[in-house]
Order: structure tokens, then sequence, then C-alpha cells
């Protein structure tokens, strides 16, 4: 009842004609911001501390827009996803496997509609978890150390195979590529440049931003021109199709949207995890519990509702180690954390205690920014859809404008769009030879954090390499990893025919 009250003193503070504006301008900006390619929600919510500070905003007003940046961004990922193929942000990667096939079969509509629920369900229960399961779920990520913490990272990239590409060897290639990619850069323990090969602008390493927009937004305007001088069609209006999906779509993803809630969450409160893990996890998950029929990555709703549910519930989830550890969850969490820090205010187990309004206002904003969120993109579903209908060469050069213009709004440096040239590029060449880009950005985004815990868990226990094994949790999660790995190239032999066949009957190219 506690609880419950404090949230009812959050809504009064979140209820003010001020708060409510401020969240909605935010989750309108955000939207935006999440829909552009390369601009997800980390730099959105960066992007705007200088204005929250140039306003003069008191320290929960700042945090509500912020976080309602924050919750928009994660719901625009999926429009740019599903109508271009071109994640908006790296939570959204998952879902262009399902959504884009989905849009050129002429069920855009469809799609950003379940994309759309699916987003509100998972932020909405994930919101409701921050409330009432905070100290539980902390005391389970208090329960992985680094060597778990590894255990967690070679999981996702063993089963990378069984999502990614029929070809397990090429989806490991793209892994090793990734992950040989985020080690560029001078070594944070040693103080020793790798794979720099003396330019000083990659000491920093290379940003997954630019790796993103370069791999997908560029290497698709690379697909075009080819194309263009192939004399293959690329004006081809894409068939909109129903706005509204049928109860009987949305009645078989609800299944879905459940379980990625509870995976993407759980993903969330992991510190570093965050919702591209979540993501990810919910895809795989749900792709193994429902995909009887070989129909996920062709256009199946429940491969939309799935990850979405599942990143924007690990949003939510984020916030748990934010606010009870000041341990960040996510990226996006780390940008809110430094500007709690900077309003004199520090996240922790006496948060509750000391600035109560401040919490549970923003709780209550969470809430309220999701119903905004979802009044908001649903009615303009068919707003988004219009975006089909521009010729694809007008729209490609606005997706290189926004690449460029975008990258450089960010960073300020010229050398970085020359390695975006570079990475669009290899993304050409890698789309031709059929190797899943996925992978890569995933070994970009999370090599970083996976050697950092390896190196933890050697240092802590002297070198000794079995310590990896050491607690039940990490042989669990080597277990699955293992099975993960091996299912798809014992089980895959069997039925990959039935697929084909099922493929080619159809009418469609089972490659």
């Amino acid at each position: 009842m506690d609880t419950l009250a404090s949230l009812a003193d959050g809504f009064a503070v979140a209820l003010t004609w001020q708060n409510l504006m401020l969240a909605l301008i935010g989750c309108f900006l955000g939207t935006i911001i999440g829909a552009l390619p390369g601009l997800g929600p980390s730099n959105g919510v960066a992007i705007l501390i200088p204005l929250a500070f140039t306003l003069g905003l008191p320290a929960t007003p700042a945090l509500i827009l912020l976080t309602s940046v924050y919750y928009g961004a994660m719901y625009g990922g999926r429009i740019s996803s599903i109508l271009l193929n071109i994640p908006g942000d790296e939570p959204a990667l998952m879902t262009t496997l399902d959504g884009h096939p989905m849009a050129k079969a002429g069920k855009a509509g469809e799609a950003l509609a379940i994309s759309g629920l699916a987003s509100f369900v998972g932020a909405f229960f994930a919101t409701w978890g921050l409330v009432f399961l905070a100290p539980q779920l902390v005391k389970v990520a208090l329960l992985f150390g680094p060597a778990e913490y590894f255990a967690l990272f070679v999981l996702a990239f063993a089963t990378l195979g069984g999502i990614a590409s029929r070809n397990q060897a090429k989806a490991a290639l793209a892994a090793v590529l990734g992950l040989g990619i985020a080690t560029i850069g001078v070594d944070g323990q040693t103080g020793v440049p790798r794979f720099s090969f003396g330019e000083v602008h990659l000491y920093d390493g290379i940003d997954f931003l630019v790796t993103i927009v370069g791999l997908f937004a560029l290497s698709e305007v690379f697909i075009f021109l080819e194309h263009r001088a192939g004399g293959g069609a690329d004006d081809k209006v894409v068939k909109v199709g129903r706005i509204v999906p049928p109860w009987k779509m949305v009645r078989e993803t609800i299944p879905a949207m459940g379980r990625s809630t509870i995976f993407g969450f759980i993903a969330g409160v992991l510190p570093g995890a965050g919702a591209s893990l979540g993501s990810f996890i919910s895809y795989t998950f749900e792709k193994r519990i429902s995909d009887r029929n070989g129909t996920f990555g062709k256009g199946d709703p429940r491969g939309v509702a799935a990850p979405e549910a599942g990143n924007n519930s690990a949003a939510g989830g984020a916030l748990v180690p934010m606010l009870a550890l000041g341990v960040p969850g996510s990226g996006t969490t780390a940008v809110l954390l430094a500007m709690l820090l900077a309003l004199n205010i520090t996240p922790g187990p006496l948060l509750f205690q000391q600035n109560p309004d401040v919490v549970w206002g923003l709780i209550a904003a969470l809430f309220i920014g999701n119903i905004m969120l979802l009044a908001m993109n649903l009615p303009l579903v068919s707003l988004f859809v219009r975006v089909l209908l521009i010729p694809t060469r007008y729209l490609m050069p606005a997706v290189a404008m926004i690449s460029f213009v975008g990258i450089y709004g960010i960073s300020g440096s010229t050398f970085d769009l020359l390695v975006m040239i570079a990475f669009g590029v290899l993304g050409w060449v890698l789309r031709k030879l059929d190797v899943p880009l996925v992978p890569i950005i995933l070994g970009v985004l999370l090599g970083d954090q996976m050697e950092k815990n390896l190196r933890r868990a050697m240092t802590i226990h002297d070198g000794d390499w079995t310590m990896l094994f050491n607690s039940w949790l990490a042989i669990g999660l080597w277990s699955f990893a293992i099975i993960g790995f091996v299912m798809p190239l014992i089980v895959g032999r069997y039925f990959r025919p039935k697929i084909a066949d099922e493929a080619i009957a159809e009418g469609a190219d089972p490659d």
C-alpha cells in the first residue's frame, strides 16, 4: 500500500500542465529521433540535455522531458525498420527481420500497428515492474558477476546463427568480425593502441552509430545504385494494405507480447545488457517457441511484436538498476545518470527516501508518456506508411543526407564520415555474399563489455579460467549457449529442406 500511495503522490507531481506539456513534447521529438536512421535514444537524450539546462528546468520536469524522449525513441525506431529496412536505432535491428518483409507484402500498416501496440504493452508492464518488482529483480541482478556476464554474452553470440542466417558459419564469421571491430582503439587496461595503424582518430574506437548507419543505411543506398545501373526496377510501389490489423492477428501476437515483455524486462534490469539484448533474446525465444512452420523472417507478425515488446520493456527495466543502485542498465540510462548527477541528485538506495518527488514523479510520467505514445502512434500509422509511396529515387538521397548530417551533427568529425562510407561499402559486399549484418552490429555493441567482464573475471581469480564455470548461473548460461549453437546444425538438416520446398511451392525464394 505504501508503494501505491507513493505512486499516487507521483501522479500529483506529474499531472501539472508544465510536466504534461514536456511529456508530450518529449514523446513527439523522441518518436521522430527514433525514426531517423542512426539517431537512437541515447543520442536523442544527449542532444536535448543542453535544452533542459537552457530552459532552467528543475530536476523532475527535466527528467520527465528526457525520459519521454527515451520512450518515444524506443517507439520510433520501428518506423524506418519496417518501412525502409534501416533500423532507427540498435534495439530495432530485430524488427527488420519480419517487419520489412511484411511491408514488402503490402502489410506495412498492419506491421506498424502491431509494433506500436507491442511497444505499449512492453513499456506499460515494464513500468509496473519498476514499481513493484524492483527490489526483487535488483537481487537477481546482483547475482551476476563478471563470469556470469561473459557467459551471457557468449550465449547471445552462440544463438545468432539460428535467427540471422541459415548458414551458421557465415553468422559466426559476422559475429567474429563485429567483435574484432569492437577491439579497435586504446586498450583501457594497458593503454596500448590496438588495430589503430597509427591513426589518432581510431584511438577512441569506432562509434557503433557510425557502424550501424554505414552497414544499413549506406549499404541500402549502394544496393539501390547497383539496381539502377543494372536497370532493375527501383520505383516499385509497395502495397500499403489495411491500416488496422485484423483481430485474429492481434490475438495471435498477444502471447508473444507477454513473453517478450518478461524476457526484455529481465534483460533491461541486468546492468549493461540494455534494450539491444532484450530485443534479441525476445525474438530468439519467440522464434524457438512459435516458429513451427518456418514463417519467422518472412513476415510473421509475431516476429514484429516480440522484439518491439522486448526492447520497450527492456527500456523500462534498465531504469531499475539506475534508480536503485546508481548503475546504468543501458547507454541511454548512463546519459540519464549523468543528468541526475549534474542536478546534484545521487541515484541509489537512498534516492527513494531523499528525493521521493523526483523518482515517483518520474515513474508516474512514464505511465502518462506511454499512453500519449500509443494515442499518438496508432492514428499516425497512415502518415508513416505514406513514406513507402515516395519513389526510391527521391527517398534514397534523403536517407544518405540524413545519414551524413546525423553522424556529423553528433561527432563533428569528417573522419567518422569516411569510416561510415567504408562500412557502407563493406555492408554492400557482405549483403552480396549473403553474410548477415546483425551479428556484426551486436558484436560491436557487446564486444567491449564482453572483453571487460572476461578480464575482470580473470583478474579477480588470478587468471584461473575455470572460475568462468564456478557458479550454477554461469554453468546454466554456458549450457544454453552450447545447445543454442549445436541444435541448428543438427536439426536444420532435417527441417530446412522442408521449409525450402514450402517456400518454392508458395512462389518464394527459399534463399
